[in-house]
């Protein structure tokens, strides 16, 4: 058996993988960057000291759980595969990635992490062998949708250059902060740990069940041509979770039917996006990743939405919409197998 080792060092996590030449997960190690307690997020520099610290020690549990033999190494180099794409995180993992590729005297492949998203579910989907889709990237600092193409992979290819095993042009999405951002500033401001939108998509579900009539407290987000601002909406959230809001402190519960407001009004938004960016491209098959894809109320509700309008969705089933180096080592894979 072949297997190939994947490194991706993002803004949230530090991860790395183990995949086999039939795409079997062999290994899949992640840990959170830690964060303070009331604070949105991490410095880049504080975010690379944290994977500069961690990548050892996983380094070291991934050589106790494997016995195999690497045939190559894959990184994530930079967010996006696109010329001037840059973000000092991902220099952490390819110091690893380069150092393990020479000891072993093996390749070494660098990609975006925006391509891992997309692989790590489209290589377990009925989809898989698609040249062209379209992918939604939506995570903390991300809210993009993507005309996928692939590209013809250069297994000769230098270590120095990172690969381009996809064309990704930007169809729709948000035109200033994500819906990633706005998930975990309405978290922290409620109180709980960063990222929030796990804790949000859970309290969102519970108060669907119990879900009492008011009146509605956000407004419709707006989307035009595959494209959306969501500041407007941040605002209205942060100016209604002030202390001098007196409807909080009145109403039993409302903070839990502000944050299901909220999801609701997602939901809706990223229905009339996708709409809007099929009729644009043409395609109706769409990958959705990300870690806000992997909210379950998104997942519950986006489909029946959409099905009138002929367009499936695909979810990933597996775990590996939020950060991973899954999908990194699977590419890898890709350019050195195929």
């Amino acid at each position: 058996m072949r297997y190939i080792l994947g490194i991706d060092t993002s803004n949230y996590k530090t991860s790395v993988a183990v995949v086999d030449q039939n795409q079997h997960i062999v290994c899949d190690l992640r840990r959170f960057l830690k964060v303070k307690k009331g604070e949105k997020g991490l410095r880049q520099s504080d975010a690379l000291f944290q994977h500069i610290k961690s990548l050892p020690e996983m380094m070291e549990e991934i050589r106790n759980s494997f016995d195999g033999v690497f045939d190559g190494v894959a990184y994530s180099a930079k967010p996006r595969p696109v010329e001037g794409s840059y973000m000092p995180v991902f220099l952490a993992g390819e110091g690893v990635a380069r150092a393990v590729a020479s000891a072993l005297q093996i390749p070494v492949r660098g990609f975006s992490h925006q391509e891992g998203h997309i692989e790590a579910i489209k290589a377990y989907s009925p989809w898989r062998n698609e040249d062209e889709l379209l992918a939604c990237h939506f995570s903390g600092g991300t809210c993009e949708i993507l005309q996928v193409t692939r590209q013809h992979c250069d297994k000769a290819g230098t270590d120095a250059a990172p690969q381009v095993f996809y064309s990704l042009e930007i169809v729709g999405g948000s035109k200033d902060i994500s819906f990633g951002q706005v998930l975990d500033r309405m978290g922290v401001q409620l109180g709980y740990d960063f990222p929030a939108g796990e804790r949000l998509d859970q309290i969102a579900l519970h108060a669907e069940s119990g879900r009492r009539l008011l009146k509605p407290l956000l407004t419709p987000i707006k989307v035009r041509d595959a494209q959306l601002n969501l500041s407007g909406i941040d605002t209205q959230i942060k100016n209604l979770l002030l202390q001098d809001s007196g409807f909080f402190a009145k109403e039993p519960g409302a903070e839990d039917i502000l944050i299901l407001e909220f999801f609701e009004k997602m939901t809706a938004a990223i229905a009339r996006m996708l709409q809007q960016a099929a009729e644009k491209t043409g395609l109706n098959r769409i990958l959705m990743a990300g870690g806000v894809a992997s909210s379950r109320y998104l997942q519950n509700h986006l489909p029946q939405m959409l099905q009138p309008c002929g367009i499936e969705v695909i979810f990933d089933q597996n775990g590996l919409s939020q950060d991973n180096a899954v999908g990194i080592a699977l590419l890898g894979g890709a350019c050195l197998w195929a």
